[in-house]
């Protein structure tokens, strides 16, 4: 009679689990198109990288046109080493400009070929400098030798801090180059193209981007304040652009700059149009699975914004988070860093949809004025294919990732109230991630004059595959009847080039017909055809694991 008992609970548990797993597989959205939160802001309009110098090479060039042409404003960027002494010979982790040197007398000597050439990369694609004044010229460095680092993937960290992370001999030579840039850039560019950027100085100066004291970054900021002001009172300049974890450097930054007795004028107070700092995750390898941490990255999110938000004096400032990424390493590749295999699948997409749905939640919180957050991801100009950098396209060829992108330009108008079943709630993410067994299905919809949008995801910070799940998507009040609705898809067979090149045989010197297939694989591919629908309330989808899906209506 006891085994027969204990059979029927276990058929029980079996039916009982059978029915949660079903369950679970359906996912039920809900959209209210009445209920307006906010402008649906292009925070994702901001990218950057270190090597400068891969801006105007081929590769480089291509990306930035395809990024222009994807956002509906002007995509700001940020790179490092502008200021760096070199001969403009790119490495990883690594660029230069020559800037600034000296004569044999110790007169400055400016040249401004070079980052004249980034700049004009930009500027014709109507995007705009988020420009760090940073690095230290050689001449001007207080430890020179040595200079130029010969950093690889896989060697320690500390083989980057060379000369060019040392404070200046001479403060004022440094706020008077500030000065020398920023007058050029106005005579080349116009003034009013000079007010619509941003400056900020240097790089995580409480990391090992800076080898000065706090006190001592202080005092650059102040000098190079004092140089972009004297050449432009309109230009715009912030910082500290700290790490991710250094909320109470970037309190000390603010303290400073409010009232404190700035270092070049004696008042208190220097400038400070922009607050910026990083925001990064921290994946792992787990018994062979890479593991994501989407927690991490929103909890530096948090924490700067709550030293933003006690100072009355800071509302409504301007907030760009000036590195905003799963985790630090851009040029660190999959073969020395296996965390990093998530970036050439569809792994770094949906974590990027899931991820940048909590900034906006995270923003309206906390109710800061985001302008952007920037994705610390470009190209690496001729390295491997699909090498694992952390980056948005191989060899020209884009990865999915860009595509995230893609379906974030067509957004426009206010983000509206979702609701959905599967959808992690924001304080459990920030509390323990998402890993409880079932995915996170989550939405993130707009609403336009003549369109509306709804970006789905099925994220998980495992990087497994599974089965598609069953999503409904419920769309309530509609302002028209009739529509015509395009799907949009990242998966394994849609707008995915690194499975395209794993069929083919992941080869290292694909010929002209097989790049011309995955550059086509590369694009954001649409799912069928675009359809008229009247009295549209509802759309259902299966998504697989990982997968993004936009659905676009258009009237």
């Amino acid at each position: 009679m006891k085994i027969l008992k204990n059979s029927y609970l276990l058929l029980f548990s079996l039916i009982a689990f059978t029915h949660l797993t079903q369950a679970q597989s359906k996912a039920a959205i809900e959209v209210n198109f009445d209920q307006n939160i906010a402008a649906m802001k292009p925070i994702w309009a901001w990218f950057g990288y270190d090597e400068p110098n891969y801006t105007y090479m081929k590769d480089g060039q291509k990306l930035l046109t395809e990024i222009s042409k994807l956002s509906p404003v002007p995509v700001y960027v940020r790179a490092h080493n502008l200021l760096t002494s070199g001969d403009g010979t790119p490495a990883l982790k690594w660029g230069s400009t020559n800037a600034y040197t000296e004569d044999a007398k110790g007169n400055p000597v400016y040249n401004w070929k070079i980052v004249d050439q980034i700049f004009d990369t930009y500027v014709k694609r109507g995007m705009k400098p988020l420009a760090q004044i940073g690095f230290m010229p050689e001449a001007l460095s207080t430890h020179p030798v040595p200079y130029q680092h010969q950093w690889k993937p896989g060697a320690k960290y500390s083989v980057i801090e060379t000369g060019w992370a040392y404070p200046p001999k001479d403060y004022q030579k440094w706020g008077n180059l500030v000065y020398e840039w920023v007058k050029h850039c106005v005579a080349r560019y116009g003034k009013a193209e000079v007010e619509s950027w941003y400056w900020e100085v240097w790089n995580e100066p409480d990391g090992a981007y800076w080898k000065g004291t706090q006190a001592e970054f202080f005092k650059l900021y102040d000098y190079a304040a004092d140089g972009l002001k004297r050449a432009l009172p309109t230009a715009r300049i912030g910082g500290a652009n700290v790490t991710g974890g250094a909320a109470k450097y970037l309190d000390a930054f603010i303290k400073h700059c409010l009232s404190d007795t700035n270092y070049v004028t004696g008042k208190i107070g220097s400038p400070l149009d922009a607050v910026l700092f990083h925001a990064k995750g921290s994946p792992r390898v787990v018994n062979g699975t890479v593991v994501m941490d989407i927690r991490a990255q929103l909890r530096n999110m948090e924490s700067n914004f709550k030293v933003i938000t006690k100072y009355p004096q800071l509302k409504n400032i301007p907030v760009i988070i000036g590195e905003s990424d799963p985790e630090g390493c851009a040029a660190c590749g999959m073969a020395t860093n296996p965390e990093n295999a998530y970036r050439n699948g569809t792994m770094y997409s949906s974590y990027t949809a899931a991820s940048f749905a909590r900034l906006y939640a995270l923003t309206d919180l906390y109710q800061v004025n985001l302008l952007g957050a920037v994705t610390w991801s470009f190209e690496f100009e001729n390295q491997p294919w699909f090498a694992g950098f952390r980056d948005l396209a191989t060899n020209g060829v884009d990865k999915p990732v860009l595509n995230v992108f893609r379906m974030f330009g067509m957004m426009k108008g206010n983000r509206v109230e979702v609701k959905s079943n599967r959808m992690y709630a924001l304080r459990p993410v920030l509390d323990s991630s998402i890993r409880k067994p079932q995915t996170d299905i989550g939405a993130l919809a707009a609403k336009a004059d003549q369109s509306a949008t709804v970006l789905v995801w099925n994220y998980h910070d495992e990087d497994k595959t599974g089965t598609a799940d069953s999503v409904k998507v419920t769309l309530n009040n509609l302002p028209v009847k009739t529509v015509t609705l395009t799907e949009y898809r990242i998966d394994a067979n849609n707008s995915n080039a690194y499975e395209v090149w794993k069929k083919m045989g992941s080869p290292q010197n694909p010929d002209s017909k097989q790049i011309a297939l995955l550059e086509k694989a590369g694009q954001l591919k649409m799912v069928g055809k675009p359809t008229k629908r009247s009295n549209l309330k509802e759309i259902g989808i299966l998504l697989p694991r990982q997968g993004v899906s936009l659905l676009k209506l258009a009237w």
